[in-house]
């Protein structure tokens, strides 16, 4: 019998696996709502939906290996990244989904709060949280919005052995975005991959701006990370990132 593995819990989500099948459980459908019609919409592999019963969604594992996780050296060669770069050109080539994404006043409003709390809890030094919110100013700026994913992770992009991209997971953040956003949160923590991601994505984009994505997520997740159990003071994490800009 297969062993029940709790892949991430608190307290707005837990997703588990048993097998081959994952079990999303959120407090919020609208996450689930989202989820299941941004992978009936989006041109690239998702995973299966096998079943849905609120607040439970039942989806199928994607074959092949995550690019990495954060914190680490991504072992995926530079092929795997470059054709994570196209699958994301694809989607963002795509119809926009009929939703509509946090808009600019809302992203620059988030972040200023996030940065008043990490300076007067003591959570971060005022001057690193300042230093970041200037590089951050780069990404505040109109764009054309995509068919974004909006939660890129480098854990939510699978390639195979000839590094093909088998699955994209964890949709319940797709929206209309900015595309830099997507290409920003995949490469976290991981500057050295850019430039494959690139190649694949085959456009030329401002790398200043995703220097400031790396910024402002960071800044804009702390918070959350830290009150929700996990370190972003781990090696290769989120403050890491913040650190390097100074």
């Amino acid at each position: 019998m297969d062993e029940v593995e709790v892949v991430v819990a608190h307290s707005e989500r837990a997703t588990l696996r048993v097998g081959d099948v994952f079990l999303k459980i959120d407090a919020d459908q609208t996450n689930i709502d989202v989820e299941v019609e941004a992978m009936a919409l989006a041109p690239v592999p998702t995973p299966e939906v096998l079943w849905r019963k609120p607040p439970v969604l039942a989806i199928a594992a994607v074959p092949g290996t995550a690019l990495g996780v954060l914190g680490k050296p991504s072992p995926a060669s530079p092929a795997a990244w470059a054709a994570a770069g196209e699958a994301i050109r694809t989607l963002h080539d795509a119809p926009l989904p009929p939703w509509q994404g946090p808009n600019l006043d809302e992203i620059t409003s988030k972040l200023d709060a996030e940065c008043d709390w990490l300076i007067k809890s003591g959570t971060l030094p005022a001057d690193l949280v300042t230093r970041n919110r200037e590089v951050a100013e780069a990404a505040l700026r109109p764009w054309i919005p995509v068919f974004a994913h909006g939660d890129l992770q480098i854990t939510h992009i699978f390639v195979d052995d000839d590094d093909k991209v088998t699955g994209i997971i964890d949709w319940s953040e797709a929206s209309r975005r900015d595309p830099l956003y997507d290409l920003a949160i995949l490469t976290l923590g991981h500057e050295e991959c850019l430039p494959d991601l690139l190649a694949g994505y085959a456009t030329d984009v401002d790398v200043d701006i995703i220097q400031g994505w790396w910024s402002l997520r960071s800044l804009q997740a702390s918070r959350w990370l830290v009150q929700h159990g996990f370190d972003p003071n781990s090696p290769g994490c989120e403050f890491d990132v913040l650190r390097a800009r100074m």
